[in-house]
């Protein structure tokens, strides 16, 4: 499980990103990079269109003469056996611009443009094996593509809602979580609520979770090799809180919140995996395109709740619920929050959960001889919830 925290230490990034890449041999891609060449000379000789070029409009003509000639199941694996090579982890495909790429041609068009000098996969690909420097950038844009992301204050109706919690706190330790952290942008966003709303840093506990180690990484040591403009801004809004201390309150770390249980496998979390944070923040994740399969978003959402405190609240705002992202319904959401126990916050933007009491932890029913942590069935619990919804909203 990779973790890390913030620092200002550039001998410590270096070291810390060491153990997430690996040396990758140029000698393993030779006969591949001929293939590309040799596929690439047919399509560029052949196809009677436009080669993609960047800011051009893939159209159907130039995706159907694409795939032709030079189709993307040859070139998707032979990136992908570069991202396998030059990372110390199995890398999660599903955010590269070769996943579900239609045809190479949509696949350039989604690079960034630093990436964009030739069409010609296998030079980009000699490019990459040359360029150490240029090969991180690519695997940062990869895995951390900009539309994953949204900056400071990217929910506000959420960040007001959080400042007059925080105003309603008395005095004590706050845990709170971004269960979905991304590059940490609304991590240290909620630092900064909780330092302007009076907490020292010896008060505030901030977790960072994410699936993708890259993110870790990028969020600890608030750098992003890929987009400097991004990074520039990220530094600018959190180095006076640095500077005061609250550094060493927050951490960030590789959690996947679909397995279960998470706590007792989190250092954050009480050992026998009972209640522990205050605050969750789970933004962009819930009911998107990346987590919306039904056993999976049960089993997220019982972790997430699972790892409240009594009297702890779960926020989530999701950009994508008003657009074509969106595979869930805020209803069923919301039905599911309730279903796990969560009484319906209201607040602009988003949806939310309070835990009213501390409900028995899978090892505590274990230990009475229950069945160890069932995931509600859409059609009792969650669509019992949903009617009783739809009869107090007049649907």
């Amino acid at each position: 499980m990779y973790s890390a925290a913030p620092g200002v230490s550039t001998k410590v990034e270096c070291g810390t990103l060491g153990a997430l890449l690996a040396p990758v041999d140029i000698h393993r891609f030779r006969t591949t990079i001929r293939r590309l060449h040799a596929l690439f000379a047919i399509y560029a000789s052949t196809c009677p269109v436009p080669l993609p070029s960047p800011g051009l409009i893939i159209t159907p003509e130039i995706r159907n003469q694409c795939e032709l000639y030079l189709p993307v199941d040859e070139i998707a694996p032979i990136f992908n056996r570069l991202y396998s090579a030059a990372l110390t982890y199995p890398p999660i495909l599903s955010s590269t611009p070769f996943h579900n790429s239609m045809s190479w041609a949509d696949s350039f068009a989604a690079l960034p443009t630093q990436f964009q000098s030739s069409v010609n996969p296998a030079r980009l690909l000699e490019a990459l094996l040359s360029d150490s420097t240029l090969l991180t950038r690519f695997l940062f844009a990869s895995f951390l593509p900009g539309r994953f992301y949204g900056g400071i204050g990217r929910y506000p109706g959420q960040q007001q809602f959080i400042g007059e919690w925080i105003k309603s706190r008395g005095s004590g330790i706050l845990n709170c979580l971004d269960a979905a952290c991304g590059t940490g942008e609304e991590s240290y966003a909620l630092a900064l609520q909780l330092s302007a709303g009076g907490f020292p840093p010896d008060q505030i506990r901030v977790a960072g979770w994410t699936l993708e180690p890259l993110e870790v990484w990028a969020a600890a040591h608030r750098t992003l090799p890929h987009d400097p403009g991004r990074e520039a801004l990220l530094r600018g809004a959190t180095s006076t809180l640095l500077q005061q201390g609250y550094g060493r309150s927050i951490s960030f770390r590789c959690v996947d919140l679909t397995r279960h249980p998470v706590s007792p496998h989190v250092p954050e979390c009480d050992t026998d995996g009972a209640g522990h944070f205050d605050l969750i923040l789970c933004n962009g994740l819930l009911g998107g395109p990346i987590l919306h399969e039904k056993e999976q978003l049960y089993r997220a959402i019982g972790n997430l709740a699972e790892l409240l405190a009594p009297g702890g609240i779960l926020l989530a705002a999701n950009n994508f619920h008003g657009g074509w992202k969106q595979k869930c319904p805020q209803k069923n959401l919301r039905a599911l929050f309730e279903a796990y126990g969560l009484k319906d916050v209201e607040y602009d933007g988003g949806i939310g959960g309070l835990k009213l009491h501390q409900q028995p932890t899978p090892r505590q029913t274990a230990a009475k001889g229950h069945r160890q942590h069932q995931v509600p069935r859409l059609d009792d619990a969650v669509a019992q919830v949903l009617v009783q919804h739809q009869r107090h909203r007049g649907g």
